[in-house]
């Protein structure tokens, strides 16, 4: 797996649309944090409540999940790519297996998806640290596996984006379907079918790992919804990225390159 991630490295880091998407991805989640705690409630600013541990963690993950399709955008154009430049066959002629080829890109999900849990994970102590309002340190860590939740969410919005490049391989109508699937058909399909039953749907799973810090209030005003806890979500959303990743490796198998 470590010769294969270096291969494909070696392929994206001197390509610029990678850096700039994730340049992207990391300015914006600075910006939307920063400014969900500069908005004025009641006379107050925001973020002298936001920033407090522990509840930044679950604020953070929340904030950061709205900018999850990003990641999976870059993925798709790193796959259909492939297709494009025909170097997906050449990489079967010199050798490599099509389990090879899915394992290679899960890597790179894997390394994306750990580097941006990172990323947020010092975005929060630095904001939590700079605004702490209380001497101790004791809650700093407190409720932090929120940011373990939000990288098993990057990992399965990127490998349902490998999945659909894979099956379409065109970079414009994959990006397409993946939005249209996380944002608009998924949520069709759940006003149509009971709480009980769309609650393990696969957007509706990876959504429960980082939920809402308001999710009582928002119910209370639009009606209670059955949904799985984080910690509920946390074992379907591992079956979803290891079903993703498997459809991938057939897609791929049974494809002539």
């Amino acid at each position: 797996m470590t010769s294969l991630l270096r291969i494909e490295l070696r392929k994206i880091l001197p390509y610029s649309t990678f850096w700039v998407l994730l340049l992207l991805q990391c300015s914006l989640l600075f910006i939307f944090f920063y400014a969900r705690g500069n908005v004025m409630v009641n006379g107050k600013m925001a973020g002298a409540e936001l920033y407090q541990f522990p509840k930044l963690w679950m604020h953070l993950t929340y904030v950061s999940s709205f900018l999850n399709l990003i990641p999976g955008i870059l993925i798709i154009i790193l796959v259909s790519d492939e297709y494009a430049f025909r170097t997906l066959r050449q990489q079967i002629i010199d050798g490599f297996s099509r389990a090879n080829v899915v394992q290679s890109k899960s890597a790179v999900i894997l390394l994306l998806a750990c580097v941006l849990a990172v990323y947020v994970f010092i975005l929060g102590l630095g904001f939590g640290l700079y605004h702490r309002t209380g001497e101790g340190t004791s809650s700093v860590l407190t409720d932090a596996q929120f940011v373990l939740y939000y990288l098993v969410q990057l990992i399965g919005y990127m490998a349902l984006a490998m999945l659909i490049a894979f099956l379409l391989r065109k970079t414009g109508l994959a990006i397409l379907v993946f939005m249209a699937y996380t944002l608009v058909i998924e949520r069709l399909i759940h006003w149509q079918t009971p709480d009980t039953l769309d609650k393990y749907f696969p957007m509706k799973v990876l959504g429960s790992l980082t939920p809402s810090p308001h999710s009582e209030v928002e119910q209370l005003m639009l009606g209670i919804t059955d949904s799985l806890t984080a910690l509920q979500a946390l074992i379907p959303a591992m079956l979803y990225v290891g079903l993703f990743c498997f459809l991938s490796y057939q897609l791929l198998r049974t494809r002539d390159l």
